[in-house]
């Protein structure tokens, strides 16, 4: 949790709009601070440069999505396909509630500096930790047929991430209905065969 006083998170919400419209290479200090409505002084009060705040800002979307889907995991109980899509479910909401946070996240890991950057990647490895866990897991026990886990995952991950950049509330397709359909989409990636499904073999 962060010690730094309340103040601080107009100067964090101000940067996560400005690296979201203009990127974090084309902001400036001066940028941040004008649309928080503080001072040069008091910006540096809280944060010693556009450095520090990216990585706040990193650091805070990550770990409200990995919370996100932590929560989902824990209802969903032990059956595989009921984990995935718990995973999607979350990862879904996640990126239309949070299309700003998302997107960053998404896109601006790649500014960090080296000092940053190693810590930053092993973070971000927590969550395709999560669905190749979970997928492995569902190959294992049967009920997903795909020969190609790894690559189940990676299409998964990057659909869903996706959507931060195109999905519009406003749009023909509600929440509910993306959620729906790319949970169909993601069980069919791995292959999914329930075993009520299967055909009894004959002997």
């Amino acid at each position: 949790m962060s010690t730094r006083p309340a103040g601080h998170k107009a100067i964090i919400e101000a940067a996560r709009e400005e690296f979201s419209e203009q990127g974090y290479g084309a902001t400036s200090i001066r940028d941040i601070a004008k649309r928080a409505g503080v001072s040069l002084s008091a910006l540096y009060y809280y944060y010693k440069g556009k450095q520090e705040l990216l990585v706040a800002i990193l650091d805070d979307g990550l770990d409200a999505y990995f919370g996100a889907c932590e929560a989902a995991l824990t209802e969903a109980g032990d059956d595989p396909a009921e984990q995935l899509e718990a995973l999607v479910t979350a990862t879904v909401g996640f990126r239309i509630e949070h299309p700003v946070k998302s997107s960053i996240v998404l896109t601006e890991g790649r500014s960090l500096e080296p000092e940053h950057l190693a810590r930053y990647r092993k973070n971000e490895e927590r969550g395709t930790r999560q669905f190749r866990e979970v997928i492995e897991r569902g190959v294992a026990d049967g009920l997903f047929l795909t020969p190609y886990p790894d690559d189940a995952r990676r299409t998964v991950i990057a659909m869903c991430n996706a959507i931060a950049q195109w999905y519009r509330v406003d749009g023909e397709v509600s929440p509910d209905e993306l959620v729906e359909r790319y949970v169909a989409l993601a069980l069919t990636v791995v292959e999914y065969r329930p075993r009520s499904a299967r055909r009894p073999v004959r002997k």
